[in-house]
Protein backbone atom coordinates (compact mmCIF):
# COMPACT_ATOMS: atom_id res chain seq x y z
CA UNK A 1 0.00 0.00 0.00
CA UNK A 2 0.93 3.62 -0.40
CA UNK A 3 0.58 5.51 2.87
CA UNK A 4 0.35 9.30 3.02
CA UNK A 5 2.18 10.48 6.13
CA UNK A 6 1.73 13.95 7.55
CA UNK A 7 2.21 15.83 10.78
CA UNK A 8 2.41 19.23 12.35
CA UNK A 9 5.21 20.32 14.68
CA UNK A 10 3.57 18.47 17.61
CA UNK A 11 3.77 15.16 15.76
CA UNK A 12 7.14 15.68 14.14
CA UNK A 13 9.07 13.86 16.90
CA UNK A 14 7.23 10.63 16.03
CA UNK A 15 7.20 10.97 12.25
CA UNK A 16 10.56 9.32 11.47
CA UNK A 17 9.75 6.30 13.60
CA UNK A 18 6.30 5.91 12.02
CA UNK A 19 7.86 6.19 8.55
CA UNK A 20 10.29 3.39 9.43
CA UNK A 21 7.44 1.16 10.64
CA UNK A 22 5.43 1.74 7.47
CA UNK A 23 8.38 1.04 5.19
CA UNK A 24 9.55 -2.00 7.16
CA UNK A 25 6.06 -3.47 6.68
CA UNK A 26 6.62 -3.26 2.92
CA UNK A 27 4.56 -0.15 2.24
CA UNK A 28 5.53 3.04 0.42
CA UNK A 29 5.40 6.37 2.23
CA UNK A 30 4.12 9.47 0.48
CA UNK A 31 5.54 12.26 2.64
CA UNK A 32 3.11 15.14 3.07
CA UNK A 33 5.23 17.13 5.56
CA UNK A 34 6.11 18.80 7.85
CA UNK A 35 9.85 18.53 7.79
CA UNK A 36 10.78 20.14 11.11
CA UNK A 37 9.50 20.90 14.57
CA UNK A 38 8.93 24.58 13.71
CA UNK A 39 5.38 25.70 14.48
CA UNK A 40 2.94 25.02 11.64
CA UNK A 41 -0.83 24.63 11.32
CA UNK A 42 -2.21 21.08 11.51
CA UNK A 43 -5.11 21.66 9.06
CA UNK A 44 -2.60 22.17 6.25
CA UNK A 45 -1.20 18.67 6.70
CA UNK A 46 -4.58 17.02 7.22
CA UNK A 47 -5.56 18.57 3.90
CA UNK A 48 -2.40 17.34 2.14
CA UNK A 49 -2.91 13.77 3.34
CA UNK A 50 -6.62 13.81 2.46
CA UNK A 51 -5.99 15.23 -1.00
CA UNK A 52 -3.26 12.66 -1.61
CA UNK A 53 -5.65 9.81 -0.77
CA UNK A 54 -8.53 11.22 -2.80
CA UNK A 55 -6.23 11.77 -5.79
CA UNK A 56 -5.35 8.06 -5.71
CA UNK A 57 -1.71 8.74 -4.85
CA UNK A 58 -2.09 6.91 -1.51
CA UNK A 59 -4.38 4.18 -0.22
CA UNK A 60 -4.46 5.29 3.41
CA UNK A 61 -2.95 7.93 5.65
CA UNK A 62 -1.32 8.44 9.01
CA UNK A 63 -1.51 11.85 10.65
CA UNK A 64 0.33 13.01 13.75
CA UNK A 65 -0.11 16.03 15.96
CA UNK A 66 0.26 16.66 19.68
CA UNK A 67 -3.03 15.08 20.77
CA UNK A 68 -4.28 13.56 17.50
CA UNK A 69 -7.56 15.42 17.96
CA UNK A 70 -7.05 18.59 15.93
CA UNK A 71 -5.62 16.82 12.93
CA UNK A 72 -8.46 14.27 13.09
CA UNK A 73 -11.11 16.98 13.19
CA UNK A 74 -9.53 18.69 10.17
CA UNK A 75 -9.14 15.44 8.20
CA UNK A 76 -12.75 14.47 8.80
CA UNK A 77 -13.93 17.66 7.11
CA UNK A 78 -12.73 16.20 3.80
CA UNK A 79 -15.47 14.16 2.09
CA UNK A 80 -14.24 10.61 1.60
CA UNK A 81 -11.84 10.69 4.54
CA UNK A 82 -12.67 8.66 7.62
CA UNK A 83 -10.07 9.52 10.23
CA UNK A 84 -9.90 8.18 13.76
CA UNK A 85 -7.79 9.04 16.75
CA UNK A 86 -6.58 5.75 18.20
CA UNK A 87 -4.64 5.20 21.38
CA UNK A 88 -5.18 1.44 21.60
CA UNK A 89 -4.54 -1.35 19.12
CA UNK A 90 -8.12 -2.62 19.17
CA UNK A 91 -9.44 0.70 17.86
CA UNK A 92 -6.63 0.96 15.31
CA UNK A 93 -7.59 -2.30 13.60
CA UNK A 94 -11.31 -2.32 14.39
CA UNK A 95 -11.69 1.17 12.89
CA UNK A 96 -10.55 -0.27 9.56
CA UNK A 97 -12.35 -3.61 9.86
CA UNK A 98 -15.77 -2.23 10.85
CA UNK A 99 -15.75 1.43 9.78
CA UNK A 100 -13.42 1.47 6.76
CA UNK A 101 -11.25 4.08 8.50
CA UNK A 102 -8.68 5.28 5.98
CA UNK A 103 -6.64 7.65 8.14
CA UNK A 104 -5.06 6.85 11.50
CA UNK A 105 -4.48 9.86 13.74
CA UNK A 106 -2.03 9.69 16.62
CA UNK A 107 -1.19 12.07 19.42
CA UNK A 108 2.60 12.17 19.71
CA UNK A 109 2.30 13.76 23.15
CA UNK A 110 -0.19 11.08 24.24
CA UNK A 111 1.20 7.76 23.02
CA UNK A 112 4.76 6.62 23.49
CA UNK A 113 6.91 5.58 20.58
CA UNK A 114 6.49 1.83 21.08
CA UNK A 115 2.71 2.06 21.38
CA UNK A 116 2.67 4.18 18.22
CA UNK A 117 4.56 1.38 16.45
CA UNK A 118 1.91 -1.16 17.50
CA UNK A 119 -0.93 1.17 16.51
CA UNK A 120 0.48 1.73 13.03
CA UNK A 121 1.06 -2.00 12.56
CA UNK A 122 -2.52 -2.78 13.65
CA UNK A 123 -3.90 -0.14 11.27
CA UNK A 124 -1.83 -1.29 8.31
CA UNK A 125 -2.62 -4.97 8.74
CA UNK A 126 -6.39 -4.50 8.99
CA UNK A 127 -8.86 -4.74 6.11
CA UNK A 128 -12.50 -3.67 5.90
CA UNK A 129 -14.58 -6.82 6.42
CA UNK A 130 -17.38 -5.87 4.01
CA UNK A 131 -19.76 -7.81 6.25
CA UNK A 132 -23.36 -6.79 5.60
CA UNK A 133 -23.79 -4.99 8.93
CA UNK A 134 -20.53 -3.06 8.52
CA UNK A 135 -21.32 -2.12 4.91
CA UNK A 136 -24.85 -1.05 5.92
CA UNK A 137 -23.45 1.23 8.62
CA UNK A 138 -20.78 2.62 6.32
CA UNK A 139 -23.46 3.37 3.73
CA UNK A 140 -25.35 5.34 6.38
CA UNK A 141 -22.22 7.32 7.20
CA UNK A 142 -21.72 8.02 3.50
CA UNK A 143 -25.37 9.14 3.26
CA UNK A 144 -24.81 11.63 6.10
CA UNK A 145 -21.79 12.94 4.23
CA UNK A 146 -23.79 13.27 1.00
CA UNK A 147 -26.59 15.09 2.81
CA UNK A 148 -24.10 17.51 4.36
CA UNK A 149 -22.54 18.19 0.97
CA UNK A 150 -26.02 18.83 -0.45
CA UNK A 151 -26.66 21.44 2.24
CA UNK A 152 -29.28 19.49 4.16
CA UNK A 153 -27.70 20.47 7.49
CA UNK A 154 -27.52 24.19 6.79
CA UNK A 155 -27.88 26.28 9.90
Amino acid sequence: MRIALGCDHGGFSLKTRVRTVIESAGHTVVDCGTDSDCSVDYPDFARKVGETILAGKADRGVLLCGSGVGISVAANKIPGIRAGVCHDTYSAHQGVEHDDMNVLCLGARIVGEELAVELVRAFLSAQFTKEERHQRRLNKVLAIEADALAGKFAS
